[in-house]
Order: structure tokens, then C-alpha cells, then sequence
């Protein structure tokens, strides 16, 4: 079988687990589940190289110095340098120019948790044997609860190789929908996850947004490469629209196709989905970094350095970094990204 190239996504400034992650080092970059940082078990998930080709990954400036340290085990790793953030459809053009037409591009963001990897690795080699087929695959994540903080995709027929037609993504529902897609049992949970081959993505980008497309292609044409690194032309790229890969491509095509999946996925979107990533004792609590607890139930710890002592409290989220200290209930987790020293560090 041939190759499949990840094609992995770093961008972003991980608001939501502020103080943690902040726009100089985000959350991909950190160790937040495990002694690995987000983006090196994301590396490490496509490592096999009996299945995956060597990595290209998509990154702004910003972020250059934190994938190239933490990549550089990793051979053959390129990287393609945005000038600036245009959103995933553009970031996964760029890659796919970079690559031969029928070369199968495995789209992963690399701030994701997955705690079955081997479930992960057969999802990948079904999805490939599709997208060799002309198929554009996405990745339905068993949905276990009425999730709001997540899109869904519906399943339609089946297809060959264990997918399916995708039978129409839905935005973010509130509860009462959400609970209702839970009970029908064909709704899944879109984790943007992509496998698709170079040309055929490309061939879409073109037909549904000619003029993004465009904009792409003139930017590839015009940059230059620097050993592994590859720089856009910046001025052909500020004129690029921003927008997903899931509005530009994916709800247009009709050739879009559902891998379902349960494979211990966790987007890590806030500290509460982390708690729940982390191990926890019998009362629901996670520690890391010195701490004492007493009496108290589904409490996350996370402390760089102080001792923190919590006795009688449930449902809470501490967390101490350096001189920033956030203390939230585990309902307000959602709304840490509005912070004011959330949005300005």
C-alpha cells in the first residue's frame, strides 16, 4: 500500500487553557496529557512508516521554533510557514500543492488527544483505501454525550470499505438537539480529521472556491524554499480568503465520505475536556504538580510550582502558572478565553 502523508495543522493561541497555553507557546506545544507535548504524540500517532510518509506541517512564524525543536527527530519532516493565519482551507492547499496529485493527505490539528492509537492507524488505513478511490474522507468521532461545543456530521448510505456517504454536517446544536442525534445513533462527532488525495482536494477547492483557489496556487508559485522550511509569496497570500476546510470544501462536495470511529478522542478545548483526558482517582480528581485534596470530588489540580491545598470543594478547576493563578467551576471552563489576560498574553 502506498504511503500516506499527515499533513498536520499548528495554529492558534489555545485561549480557552489560559494560563497554561498562551500566544507564545499554545497548547500544542505543551505536555498537557502524558510527559509528550500535543504535537509530538501527533507526530508519534503517524510515526509508522510501513503506513505514513514523512509529515508536512502547516505553521505560522510565530510557532516556527516550537515545531522545528520538537520535530527534529523526526525525518523528513517539512514545513510550510504561513505568513499569517487564513484559516484550514488554505493551510491544507498549501500542503497539497506541495505534494504529488495522487499522494493521500492525512489532515490532522495537532492539539488533539487520542488515547487508542491503534484504533486511530485502522481508521487511517480505511479512510485511505477510500480517498484512493476519489472519495473526500472526514472522520466521525463516536459522539458518547449531547455534546454543544461540537459539529456533527449524519451519516447517509454505506459505501465499501466500512464508510459512508456523508448525508449532511451540522453546526453546533444546542442540548436538546444534541441529545436528540445521541438517541437517532447516526450522528457522529466532527473532529476535523481529512483524508483525501492532493489532486482531488485541490480539484474541489477549484470548483467551489475558484478565486481562494487562485489565490493559493499564485502563493505556492511564487514562494521560495529554504532547506525543509517552504515560504509562501506574502503578498499573493494576504489575499487569500479565510475559511475552514469544512464551509470551503467538504459541505459542497459530492463526494465527501464518513470513516466512524472511536478511538478515545478529545479536542482538549478547554480545561474541564483536559480533566477529562487526564487519569482520575475515585473521586474524579486529577493532580499534576503538588497539591492535597481532601474531600472533594471531580477537582483538577495543575500547579507549575505552588502547593495547592483544596478541601470540600467539587466540580472546580485550579490551575497555577508562574504568577497566574485561575480558579473556575467546571461549567465555566467555556468561558476562560474571555479573560482579559487570556486575550492579551
Amino acid at each position: 500500500m502506498e504511503s500516506i502523508t499527515p499533513v498536520i495543522l499548528c495554529g492558534g493561541s489555545g485561549t480557552r487553557l489560559w494560563p497554561r497555553s498562551r500566544a507564545s507557546k499554545p497548547k500544542p506545544f505543551l505536555p498537557l496529557v502524558g510527559t509528550q507535548t500535543l504535537f509530538e504524540a501527533t507526530l508519534a500517532r503517524c510515526a509508522d512508516s510501513a503506513t505514513f510518509a514523512a509529515p508536512v506541517v502547516v505553521t505560522g512564524k510565530a510557532h516556527l521554533s516550537h515545531v522545528e525543536a520538537q520535530s527534529a527527530n523526526v525525518e523528513g519532516t517539512s514545513v510550510v510557514v504561513e505568513p499569517l493565519a487564513k484559516n484550514t482551507a488554505a493551510a491544507i492547499a498549501l500542503a497539497a500543492l506541495r505534494l504529488p496529485r495522487e499522494a493521500v493527505m492525512l489532515v490532522c490539528p495537532s492539539d488533539h488527544h487520542i488515547a487508542d492509537t491503534a484504533a486511530f492507524a485502522a481508521a487511517a488505513r480505511t479512510g485511505a483505501q477510500l480517498a484512493r478511490q476519489g472519495w473526500l474522507v472526514t472522520f466521525g468521532i463516536a459522539a458518547h454525550a449531547p455534546e454543544t461545543g461540537f459539529g456533527y456530521i449524519r451519516r447517509g448510505e454505506g459505501i465499501e470499505q466500512g464508510g459512508f456517504r456523508v448525508d449532511r454536517f451540522v453546526e453546533k446544536p444546542d442540548r436538546a438537539t444534541a441529545e436528540r442525534f445521541l438517541a437517532e445513533g447516526q450522528y457522529s462527532w466532527n473532529g476535523g480529521i481529512f483524508m483525501f488525495r492532493a489532486g482531488d482536494f485541490l480539484d474541489e477547492l477549484a470548483a467551489h472556491r475558484p478565486v481562494l483557489a487562485e489565490a493559493v496556487r499564485e502563493a505556492e508559485t511564487r514562494g521560495h524554499a529554504e532547506g525543509a522550511r517552504f515560504h509562501p509569496d506574502p503578498e499573493a497570500f494576504a489575499r487569500i480568503e479565510s475559511e475552514s476546510v469544512d464551509y470551503a470544501v467538504m459541505e459542497g462536495t459530492t463526494r465527501a465520505a464518513v470513516v466512524p470511529v472511536d478511538m478515545g478522542w478529545s479536542d482538549i478545548g478547554n480545561w474541564q475536556a483536559l480533566h477529562e483526558a487526564r487519569d482520575a482517582d475515585g473521586d474524579g480528581n486529577s493532580i499534576q504538580g503538588p497539591a492535597e485534596l481532601v474531600d472533594c470530588r471531580n477537582v483538577m489540580v495543575d500547579s507549575d510550582g505552588p502547593r495547592v491545598s483544596v478541601i470540600g470543594l467539587e466540580n472546580v478547576i485550579i490551575v497555577v502558572d508562574g504568577d497566574e493563578v485561575l480558579v473556575t467551576s467546571a461549567a465555566g471552563t467555556q468561558k476562560v478565553g474571555k479573560l482579559g489576560g487570556a486575550s492579551s498574553q
